[in-house]
């Protein structure tokens, strides 16, 4: 059987919130997770998400630099390439913290370029551009915005689970 990710509750976070986060249906939610029949989620409690491999099962992660508008990718902990990227604007501002690759779709249309790689926190996600001279920026809504080659190379290499470390 594959290990699946497990995932500490964060302050604030309910089996509504959590499931969205990870784009996941609260029944199945519940299924792996027994003890969460009674609803009552405590901060600092571990659970398991269905469907999300665990990250340390996976030889790749990813940093995000806001401030160096960068994201690296390495593997077995050894840099392997670095991305240019956009990020969010002062209003709208990528979210920092450790997240995972949830769900990933090519070609999703409009804004978002040749390929959108859904984060573990709700309307986030890592995304090609249909405006290349965003990149370098802080002009998005708070996505990690990458050239369209560029994010068909990296969805090419890291799976779903891969964890994704976004700082200032």
């Amino acid at each position: 059987m594959t290990q699946l990710l497990t995932y500490r509750v964060k302050q604030g976070e309910t089996l509504a919130s959590i499931a969205a986060d990870f784009r996941i249906d609260q029944a199945a939610l519940v299924r792996a997770n027994p003890s969460l029949q009674t609803g009552i989620l405590l901060a600092g409690q571990i659970i398991v998400i269905p469907g999300i491999p665990n990250p340390d099962s996976i030889p790749y992660h990813i940093v995000v630099s806001i401030s160096g508008k960068t994201l690296r990718l390495f593997q077995n902990n050894r840099l392997i390439k670095t991305y240019p990227i956009a990020v969010g604007k002062i209003l709208t501002t990528t979210p920092t913290g450790e997240y995972y690759i949830v769900n990933r779709q090519p070609n999703p249309g409009g804004p978002f370029g040749a390929y959108w790689m859904s984060l573990s926190k709700l309307h986030y996600g890592i995304h090609g551009t249909n405006n290349p001279s965003s990149i370098g920026k802080a002009v998005s809504k708070g996505c990690i915005r990458m050239y369209n080659k560029d994010v068909v190379e990296l969805a090419s290499i890291v799976p779903n689970g891969t964890r994704v470390t976004i700082n200032r």
